[in-house]
């Protein structure tokens, strides 16, 4: 297993512009309308949580009318993290924690939104999406950065390995136990454009090939007839590595 694991992370390595470009196209609009940062938090928390399946509504609201009556909390990093997780210490780790603890929220959205703020203040993405001026631009050594896993990359790693019941705690635990940086658990996050339109069907019994109806269906994707070439080429590429 750890030498396909090792194959597929240096290909999503070499392959970064794709999802990168993909990724800061649908950005853009998220926080575009905000005229001020508290704006720009909200309509984020609100994005990032609509990407649940199944949303607890009736916790998310009392979140947000919890962040609405703080909105001093989200004037900057360090304020909104010491808001929800009660730590002094502004970090990644605590951001997801944090948030994760938080009725309506879970690990998978906790992580999606820790991974879009970093992408948001590093510095590879247009500048008019930083929003807080004290965001960490690199995760240190002594941080926690966690792969955001929903039921693409689950399959994925059921490919790798069926005697495994795969889930966010255990890809998460098996990449930090394989000695993987912070750093290179975020390239991991491309994982899920590359699984996304390469599958087919639901649940552990979905087809894993190229899926040109999903790619088509990705509003922000190139829809040029030689980038689509590119990237079936490269999706082929991509199965072929553990199909």
């Amino acid at each position: 297993m750890i030498d396909k694991l090792i194959k597929l992370h240096k290909f999503l390595d070499s392959n970064r512009e794709y999802n990168k470009k993909f990724q800061e196209l649908g950005y853009l609009p998220i926080i575009s309308n905000s005229s001020n940062v508290e704006e720009k938090i909200i309509s984020l928390l609100y994005e990032i949580a609509n990407t649940q399946s199944q949303p607890k509504i009736n916790y998310l609201s009392e979140f947000y009318i919890r962040m609405y009556n703080n909105s001093d909390s989200l004037k900057s990093f360090e304020n909104f993290v010491k808001f929800i997780s009660g730590k002094d210490e502004a970090n990644f780790k605590n951001l997801f924690t944090g948030l994760k603890s938080q009725n309506g929220w879970g690990e998978k959205t906790a992580a999606l939104f820790v991974k879009t703020i970093f992408h948001f203040h590093n510095g590879n993405y247009h500048h008019s999406l930083k929003i807080w001026n004290d965001v960490p631009e690199i995760i240190g050594k002594n941080d926690e950065f966690y792969l955001p896993v929903d039921a693409v990359i689950i399959s994925i790693f059921n490919k790798l390995d069926s005697t495994i019941k795969w889930n966010f705690s255990k890809i998460n635990k098996l990449l930090k136990e394989y000695n993987y940086s912070n750093l290179e658990i975020e390239i991991w996050d491309d994982l899920w454009f590359w699984g996304f339109i390469t599958q087919k069907g639901t649940g552990l019994k979905r087809e894993h090939k190229w899926n040109e109806n999903k790619y088509w269906i990705l509003k922000n994707t190139d829809k040029s007839s030689n980038t689509i070439n590119i990237i079936k080429n490269k999706a082929e590429e991509f199965l072929k590595i553990y199909n």
